[in-house]
């Protein structure tokens, strides 16, 4: 999903430019000075993106001691986007819009500069010749110039470097999920547990992302629970070419799939998708190196009801304590709730599939603990490496780490 979001002072326009660019009134337009508080999100199709959410943000000028805390929540969201427009109106240019300018190249994060209400005063373009991008002179009002934002946008996009975004234009993750790993006619095998973690009548986002893309490829997908599989796999007159596993299931699995079969997990899958897979490899071999109170920093990227079976909040923890022999203090962050600040106390963090964040999203979250050297590993990469089949799990991804010869916590010594 590409991300935008709108950002300026109160009152020039953010509001009515976002419900000219969605065609509806869903930003409510007011003359009043912080009409819009939190940041509010709009979904819409866009030709050639695809699906894309804007987020309407609160004026980065409100200095009142509650706007304050809105300017914070609109800093937020720099760590959530792909793209950004910058807007201002009636000429007025100066520090609060310079400074933005910065934060954007700080995130690196693509944006365009937009000049509201151009029916009412047209930009002057004197002195600011060479500010980058260029200013587009548009009305939301009157709808001027419009399509060329949307043109921009595409631009953009496409010329941003393939590690630095998550979406091709049509959509499709740049990053293929299962495109070189298997062949037409291929059968691959899913293991879909059904537990209380899963959701009412329907599969989990990564689950369904690996079926269609198995398709794509013209290959053959088949699906059980983890206590068909034995039977699945006698059923079958060919073995499967890939077994792609919950990764909760990983140690059940790994002793029914026999060993000449490729195993890997969804999580494994999209780590190498939408993260920094080589760090992640290196990263995770830190789990035998934690000590007793260590603190560890577990990153969920969506919010869903707890249970006794869930992976992150009980399954890793309770395993990373069993298997290192160390009593650990586990800290949780859910969605796109603020990070703690404190990055250099924790030991290690761990980070889940993240199938509900964008690649983008996801590298600004990591980014502060990768640049403070913290290791990071995912969970079904710890997963694997818990149960002592790390190798077999990462030796599905054609990559020169997958050779590093690392050991399991059962192999080390």
């Amino acid at each position: 999903m590409f991300t935008i979001g709108i950002f300026g002072r109160q009152n020039v326009g953010k509001s009515s430019l976002i419900n000219a660019l969605t065609e509806q009134n869903f930003a409510i337009v007011s003359d009043v000075p912080g009409t819009t508080t939190d940041p509010v999100k709009k979904s819409i199709e866009l030709f050639d993106i695809g699906r894309t959410v804007i987020i309407d943000t609160a004026g980065f000028d409100d200095d009142s001691e509650l706007g304050q805390q809105r300017v914070e929540k609109t800093k937020q969201v720099l760590q959530q986007i792909d793209f950004a427009i910058l807007v201002f109106s009636e000429n007025q240019f100066g520090n609060y819009e310079n400074q933005w300018v910065e934060n954007f190249q700080e995130f690196d994060v693509p944006f365009i500069i937009v000049h509201n209400k151009c029916d009412l005063e047209p930009v002057e373009t004197h002195g600011r010749a060479s500010l980058k991008p260029t200013i587009i002179d548009v009305s939301a009002k009157s709808k001027i110039n419009l399509q060329t934002i949307f043109d921009e946008i595409k631009k953009s996009v496409a010329s941003t470097p393939l590690s630095h975004r998550n979406r091709s234009l049509s959509g499709v993750e740049t990053t293929a999920l299962i495109k070189d790993l298997i062949s037409p006619n291929d059968i691959v095998l899913l293991v879909t547990p059904i537990d209380s973690e899963a959701p009412v009548g329907r599969l989990i986002l990564p689950q369904v992302q690996t079926i269609r893309a198995i398709l794509d490829e013209h290959a053959i997908v088949m699906a059980c629970q983890t206590e068909q599989l034995q039977q699945t796999l006698n059923a079958l007159k060919t073995p499967p070419s890939l077994v792609i596993t919950d990764s909760q299931a990983f140690s059940e699995v790994e002793r029914i799939v026999p060993k000449h079969c490729r195993l890997t997990s969804f999580s494994i899958l999209l780590a190498r998708q939408k993260g920094d897979f080589e760090t992640y490899l290196k990263g995770t071999p830190h789990i035998n190196q934690l000590k007793d109170g260590d603190k560890i920093l577990i990153l969920e990227s969506c919010t869903h009801q707890r249970s006794c079976e869930d992976i992150g909040r009980v399954k890793l923890p309770n395993l990373l304590q069993k298997q290192t022999g160390k009593k650990l203090n586990f800290e949780f962050v859910s969605g796109l709730s603020p990070l703690p600040t404190d990055w250099e106390t924790y030991a290690m963090v761990f980070q889940c599939g993240a199938c509900m964040i964008t690649q983008r999203q996801l590298h600004n979250r990591l980014k502060p603990f990768i640049d403070k050297g913290i290791p990071i590993s995912n969970y079904g990469m710890a997963l694997a490496y818990l149960n002592g089949i790390f190798e077999r799990a990462i030796a599905v991804i054609p990559s020169p780490s997958t050779t590093l010869g690392i050991n399991s916590v059962e192999e080390s010594p």
